[in-house]
């Protein structure tokens, strides 16, 4: 057994090689991911996603309030263009976690929920989410407090998307992902800028 200390010898560096090839296709170890280094997104296009998604939809479920209600042109205009640009981007978000193979989030929107119009309570949990209570003020509000009581509601619905868009573009990896989180970002503190002009107007 006069070779057993030489093979031993041989055996560690050979696991010490593996373990420094290993970072080529396996997840980095040392931020906990279990994304493969090879794959073109990270963590943070993941949660980005995933975190973004139910947001986007609870905008959505905001813009649902609005119909049937006597409102001002501008702000019926507002409303259709925060459903005609978050509506497709809930599902641009959708299909690229279907292709990284990761969860699709469930949302107070899915028609699960539909019946019974229950908004799922996230409130808290990710930047300006409102909670099930205050939609639930927002819905019981009358026409002459809606508007104010919505705009300032967006105003910090879109200022936590913001927050969120600008986290992705700094740490986000996939480029489709952060260019989507760049164009929200600008165009939700145009839209911030505009609600804040109609709320100083009332």
């Amino acid at each position: 057994m006069k070779h057993a200390p030489r093979l031993a010898a041989l055996l560690t560096v050979a696991a010490l090689a593996l373990t420094a090839c290993g970072g080529d296709d396996s997840a980095d170890s040392s931020a906990g991911s279990t994304i493969p280094a090879s794959q073109p997104f990270n963590d943070a296009d993941v949660a980005f996603a995933t975190d973004m998604i139910p947001h986007h939809a609870q905008a959505l479920s905001m813009v649902d309030l609005t119909y049937k209600r006597d409102l001002d042109p501008a702000f019926e205009k507002l409303a259709g263009r925060i459903l005609d640009a978050q509506g497709p981007e809930i599902e641009q978000m959708a299909g690229w976690l279907k292709d990284w193979d990761q969860p699709v989030p469930e949302t107070g929107r899915d028609h699960s929920h539909a019946d019974s119009g229950e908004e799922m309570d996230m409130g808290g949990s990710m930047p300006g989410m409102m909670t099930a209570d205050e939609m639930q003020q927002l819905e019981d509000a009358p026409d002459a407090d809606f508007e104010t009581l919505w705009l300032q509601m967006m105003i910090q619905h879109h200022e936590g998307a913001i927050t969120m868009a600008e986290t992705e573009v700094a740490d986000g990896e996939y480029a489709d992902s952060v260019a989507l989180a760049r164009s929200i970002a600008q165009g939700q503190a145009a839209e911030v800028e505009g609600m804040k002009a109609m709320l100083a107007e009332q």
